[in-house]
């Protein structure tokens, strides 16, 4: 079964992602994109749904009761059941003590995505460096095993997969014309891979086991490369030269990272997470890497990410200018542009990688789940519907981009004008609300501010920028927003603003009342408000739900997790309205639930201790991004 959701580490080339658990198997891998068929599949089902193990022999069994999947499995089942805690007083295994191998340590190489794991075995010490090839545009993961002292032996399994699992591709020996070198090559379909190594696998029951011996001083390569069924099989990479490469790509984008006086190394690795979640070819940038992590555990909160949400992105170039990335903003905003061309009226609030329209929801039924839960969802039925939110988180990203030079082009601002139009056209449009909520429309309070946000930043256009436009239309409507949303959407009986319009209800994006300036962070309304929030949504350990899953408004069943980047929205208010211990003591517990490589999922459970919901998320790391620069700057506005 698949590790627990931390243990996972990110590989990047900037198009497709992998997961690496720590104990060494690669789970999780769509080939070529971030939104194709996955290959290895193994975090969503077993070793039968496709993973690369290579790890050395004895570290690994997924089927005992001490796995750490498991022993948290075995917490619910009794919380459940009304039984005390079954591990209370239970000892943490000792690998070691057992003389099994054990990872000595796991890091990635600075500022990159090259990531090294150090085992200790009683006989030796070995060093398994993973990375995908960044720059020359081959769909590649490259393992290199190093013997660092004694000698190990190294298992490895492979199971070649396609479509998401559920096909077994037809496995074949080939010999290289030119350099004689042998390789493994999986064809079904559009697609193949082939595995080239040093130590080649042999074939066994549907899946490639072996193993093999590195002592001190030798270095083993493996690279699988993925390619169109129908063309010549790749040649072997020169794993070394790669590696330099790849090394001083991601260097080399690191390098101007502005220097912070707090939490500098967390905001460089989130930077760096939004960056590898950006497909370079398109400029589109996914939400996360991954579908069906759960946000409920054994329940139905299961959904696909690996699409490019224009809200979410808009917030991560949001994120990324703020430190100086106008490259990636202005390629987005050449992405936005194709994406959303033609009608405004057929606007979505997401889109493929390559800007494509059509993501129907679909289930994989022949998956499990992780840990069980269920539905296996790919694509995501949310693509169809109405969140008026979306136009106002662009044009503010977009404004910000003009405010750092970025030179508005024939095509870019009569799009965001056209974008106005659609945002005026629906004006009194209930919808679903930035949670997506899969329950009836309503007028969200979030929603109709950032549809103010909208009208303001196309007056700030016209009279700052002097761009052209109905200003004075604009401002029209963005006065008559904001005179209804103080008569519907805050409530004098509580001294708050409320989730939707005249109901009591609080949900956690009220937090971003202040953030686009429609009301002061230190405003008395926004200070009720923040009160509300305390006492509503915050669980035992301090940190804030998005809304009470309980009044039953979102249409599903079961409950979910704290969702990590509201509480960064805390962290933020607190620093910018002064309370600035507060929001340092809420970012160092955040900044501790990430795993020992940085990287944050979309929920944390604070009961059973560990993490929930996609990973890595893009939304988490860009809201971290956000509360670390109030801290660091607080008191001034980030808008």
């Amino acid at each position: 079964m698949a590790s627990l959701i931390e243990d996972y580490a990110l590989l990047s080339d900037l198009r497709t992602g992998a997961l690496v658990s720590e104990s060494g198997s690669v789970d999780w891998l769509c080939f070529p994109r971030f939104d194709s068929d996955a290959a290895f599949t193994a975090l969503l089902g077993d070793s039968e749904h496709g993973r690369w193990l290579l790890a050395p022999e004895g570290a690994v069994d997924d089927c005992e009761p001490q796995h750490p999947a498991r022993r948290s499995e075995r917490r619910r089942a009794a919380r459940a059941a009304g039984e005390e805690d079954p591990l209370q007083g239970e000892a943490e295994p000792d690998p070691a003590a057992e003389g099994r191998p054990v990872v000595v340590q796991r890091t990635y190489v600075d500022s990159t995505f090259v990531l090294r794991t150090l085992w200790k075995t009683p006989d030796g010490q070995a060093l398994v460096t993973d990375f995908m090839p960044v720059g020359d545009r081959r769909a590649s993961i490259v393992r290199r095993v190093e013997g660092l002292a004694g000698s190990v032996r190294m298992h490895q399994e492979i199971s070649f997969r396609f479509g998401d699992g559920a096909v077994v591709p037809w496995v074949r020996r080939h010999e290289d014309q030119k350099s004689g070198d042998t390789s493994i090559v999986a064809v079904a379909g559009p697609d193949a891979v082939v595995l080239h190594g040093d130590r080649l696998p042999q074939g066994h029951d549907h899946r490639h086991i072996g193993d093999f011996i590195v002592s001190a001083g030798e270095a083993v390569d493996f690279e699988l490369c993925w390619f169109p069924s129908h063309r010549h099989v790749p040649a072997r990479i020169d794993a070394g030269a790669s590696l330099q490469e790849t090394v001083s790509y991601w260097k080399n984008w690191s390098k101007d990272i502005p220097q912070q006086e707090s939490y500098h190394a967390v905001v460089k690795r989130s930077l760096l997470v939004l960056r590898a979640l950006t497909h370079e070819a398109t400029g589109g940038i996914v939400a996360a890497p991954t579908t069906s992590l759960p946000e409920d555990f054994c329940g139905e909160r299961n959904w696909d990410y690996r699409f490019c949400w224009l809200r979410d992105a808009a917030l991560t170039l949001e994120a990324m200018m703020t430190h100086g990335y106008e490259k990636e903003a202005l390629n987005w905003r050449d992405w936005l542009l194709r994406a959303v061309a033609g009608d405004p009226d057929d606007l979505q609030i997401m889109y493929g990688v390559g800007g494509e329209r059509r993501l129907p929801e679909r289930n994989l039924d022949h998956l499990p789940g992780y840990e069980g839960s269920l539905p296996v969802r790919a694509g995501n039925g949310a693509v169809d519907q109405y969140q008026g939110d979306v136009v106002g988180e662009v044009l503010v990203a977009l404004e910000k981009l003009r405010n750092m030079g970025g030179v508005e082009d024939h095509f870019s601002w009569p799009l965001q004008k056209k974008l106005l139009g659609y945002v005026e056209e629906h004006i009194d449009d209930k919808d679903h609300g930035i949670w997506e909520m899969r329950g009836d429309q309503k007028h969200f309070t979030h929603s109709r501010v950032m549809m103010w946000a909208a009208f303001d930043r196309g007056v700030r256009a016209v009279r700052e920028h002097q761009l052209d436009g109905d200003a004075a239309r604009w401002e029209e409507l963005r006065d008559r927003l904001r005179e209804e949303i103080m008569e519907h959407g805050y409530s004098e009986k509580e001294g708050t603003f409320t989730q939707t319009y005249d109901d009591a209800e609080v949900d956690a994006s009220l937090l971003v009342i202040a953030q686009v300036g429609f009301i002061e962070y230190d405003d008395p309304k926004m200070l009720g408000t923040v009160a509300r929030l305390e006492r509503d949504l915050m669980d035992d350990a301090g940190l804030l739900l998005r809304y009470r899953t309980s009044s039953g408004k979102d249409g599903l069943s079961g409950a979910e997790h704290p969702f990590l980047a509201c509480s960064f929205w805390l962290v933020e208010q607190y620093a910018r309205s002064g309370r600035i211990d507060d929001a340092r003591k809420l970012m160092d517990q955040l900044v501790g639930y990430s795993n020992g490589l940085g990287l944050l999922a979309e929920e944390y459970d604070t009961v059973d201790g560990r993490m929930a919901g996609n990973f890595p998320q893009a939304f988490s790391h860009l809201t971290l991004i956000r509360a670390a620069d109030a801290i660091n700057g607080h008191g001034q506005r980030a808008i």
